[in-house]
C-alpha cells in the first residue's frame, strides 16, 4: 500500500482574510481559488511541497449539517477549539519572529515542552490553532 496525505481541510469565515494570512504571513502558494454559490474554497500549500495541500473552506457548506451544528462550529471556531494544523521548521525562533512581525496572532511564544518538543502557536483569522514544531 502506498498512501500519502494529499489534502487536509481548515475552515475559514472570511476567505480574503484567510488568503492574506496563508499567502502573505505564512508565504504559502495559492494553488486554487474556487467560488461556488457565494462561497470560496482556497487551496494553499508550502512552496516546494506540491503534494501537500490545505483547502480553506466555508464550514457551513456541507448540506448534511444542521443549522444548530453550523452554530456550534462557528462558536468553536471563535474559541479556537474547532480545527488545528501543525507545521514544522528547523529554526523556530526565527520563524516565530517573522510571523509575529507580520502581525500573526500569538497564542504561545517558543518554549520547550515537557514531552521534548520545542514549539510555538498562532491563531489564523478564523480562529484555527496553528502550532509550529521545531524539527531539525
Amino acid at each position: 500500500m502506498d498512501l500519502k496525505i494529499h489534502a487536509t481541510f481548515l475552515p475559514h469565515d472570511d476567505p480574503d482574510a484567510a488568503l492574506t494570512f496563508y499567502r502573505d504571513v505564512l508565504e504559502f502558494e495559492v494553488r486554487n481559488d474556487v467560488g461556488y454559490d457565494g462561497m470560496r474554497w482556497i487551496t494553499v500549500g508550502p512552496p516546494g511541497q506540491p503534494e501537500v495541500n490545505i483547502v480553506l473552506h466555508p464550514p457551513g457548506a456541507d448540506p448534511g449539517i444542521t443549522d444548530q451544528e453550523r452554530q456550534t462550529i462557528a462558536e468553536m471556531m471563535a474559541k479556537g477549539t474547532y480545527a488545528s494544523l501543525v507545521l514544522a521548521t528547523p529554526n523556530l525562533d526565527a520563524t516565530f519572529e517573522q510571523l509575529q512581525a507580520r502581525g500573526a496572532e500569538v497564542i504561545q511564544e517558543p518554549m520547550d515542552q515537557p514531552w521534548g518538543m520545542r514549539d510555538c502557536a498562532f491563531r489564523d483569522p478564523a480562529g484555527n490553532h496553528i502550532r509550529i514544531n521545531e524539527v531539525r
